[in-house]
């Protein structure tokens, strides 16, 4: 039974946010939207994009 709040979901977490901050979103084909990025490295919908998912799925 999955329940929210349990240590494997922050390590999860904690995990995917890491890998997502170790890559450029230049090196991945992104361009650039011109302003300041509130986090290093890839956000949520860029890797849904370049994954070919749903938003939903990533999120």
């Amino acid at each position: 039974m999955l329940r929210g709040g349990d240590a494997d979901d922050n390590e999860l977490g904690e995990f995917l946010r890491a890998r997502r901050a170790a890559l450029d979103p230049r090196r991945a084909g992104l361009a650039s939207s011109g302003g300041l990025r509130r986090v290093t490295g890839l956000r949520r919908e860029e890797l849904a994009q370049l994954a070919h998912l749903s938003f939903d799925y990533v999120a």
